[in-house]
């Protein structure tokens, strides 16, 4: 896509949440930092708000893609190109994140055959971000070109379908092999923020981005408070002696929880429904204030102009830079040298990225 074509709002959105990925990736390890930056499974912090946002962007740039290469070259052609790119992106991720497991030697590989090495290669490694964004890809390609109606019927059964899996067994299944991110039927419900961000797109194709502001605002109201309602239902399964409404409420999103945790709970590991409803409609809130600052007052940072034309080869360079950086940088750490290791971390990255940038070259699959 040209340069002048490109919705800067989205860029915007999607280099804003790069960096705030590179933030709680890097001082999400140590001690001193607020746990509000850190992931905890059990309730909705902030670094909980980053994966969810990539999800999103994501189903807003693959409904765009789509319908252009449709009619550029064909139904059958655009489809073959988005399962190609998915497939590649799979692939990626893979070599990236490896597989489970860490074999010394023959003899260990050899007495767990194969049917061993299938069944415990792939629960966690993974089965992350990269892995986790192509097959939710793939999961919804089949209805993200379709009308609005289509896309709702499926959202409502991709939600209801993750629902009853994990009351009938993944929920359990998942906390017991200390999964993360939804672990293999993640995809299901991160269906959820994605295709949520395909109908960002409409509006704002359709409407321009001041006609968009109202449904983006509207509705990201709307599901942010669902989410947190389906939490809530937490409080029906474990009620405590408590006068009033708090006798309904659990605590709100950025807020560890006091109750037991269950499937209704607000968790990035289990992928839960309350999770990523709320995150949706979260994300819809983050982008209005997006469309507002980049496509109607025009104001954009250059900074996270360059990390959103580039999220792959961010996402890459990042965790090569982390690990370059972290022997320097202990978990006991106090603040002052959590701020300095950092700013190293995130200047070495930024300066790849900008590097790519200025010789337009872009890793896209």
């Amino acid at each position: 896509m040209a340069a002048s074509s490109r919705i800067a709002s989205m860029d915007q959105f999607r280099g804003y949440t790069m960096a705030g990925m590179f933030l709680v990736n890097f001082i999400g390890a140590f001690a001193v930092v607020h746990p509000v930056f850190k992931h905890h499974n059990n309730y909705n912090s902030y670094a909980d708000t980053i994966m969810p946002h990539f999800f999103f962007a994501v189903g807003f740039s693959l409904r765009l893609a789509l319908l252009r290469h449709i009619e550029r070259m064909g139904r059958s052609a655009a489809y073959r190109k988005a399962v190609t790119r998915c497939l590649s992106l799979i692939l990626i991720g893979l070599v990236v994140y490896h597989l489970d497991g860490n074999f010394r030697n023959w003899q260990d590989l050899q007495k767990l055959g194969w049917g061993g090495f299938i069944a415990q290669s792939f629960w966690r490694s993974p089965f992350q971000a990269l892995v986790h964004i192509a097959i939710t890809s793939l999961w919804i390609l089949p209805v993200i070109g379709a009308s609005a109606r289509v896309r709702v019927i499926f959202l409502a059964g991709t939600s209801l379908l993750h629902l009853a899996l994990s009351h009938a067994f993944w929920y359990s299944l998942l906390w017991d092999k200390k999964v993360i991110d939804g672990g293999q039927l993640g995809f299901i419900s991160w269906a959820i923020p994605t295709l949520m961000g395909s109908f960002a797109y409409d509006w704002i194709a359709k409407r321009g981005s001041a006609g968009a502001m109202k449904p983006l605002l509207q509705w990201g109201l709307v599901l942010s408070v669902f989410g947190y309602a389906l939490s809530c239902l937490n409080a029906v399964f474990n009620p405590v002696q408590a006068g009033g409404l708090s006798r309904f409420l659990v605590e709100p999103p950025f807020w560890p929880p006091s109750r037991p945790v269950d499937l209704w709970t607000m968790s990035q590991r289990a992928g839960s429904n309350s999770y990523l409803w709320f995150s949706a409609g979260f994300s819809l809130l983050v982008y209005a204030l997006f469309v507002w600052l980049s496509d109607q007052k025009g104001k954009q940072l250059s900074m996270l102009r360059v990390f959103g034309l580039n999220p792959l080869a961010g996402y890459i360079i990042h965790g090569v830079v982390a690990d370059a950086v972290r022997p320097y940088a202990p978990g006991d750490s106090p603040l002052y040298w959590v701020a300095v290791t950092f700013a190293i971390y995130f200047g070495i990255t930024w300066l790849f990225v900008w590097g790519l940038d200025k010789q337009k070259i872009y890793l896209r699959m």
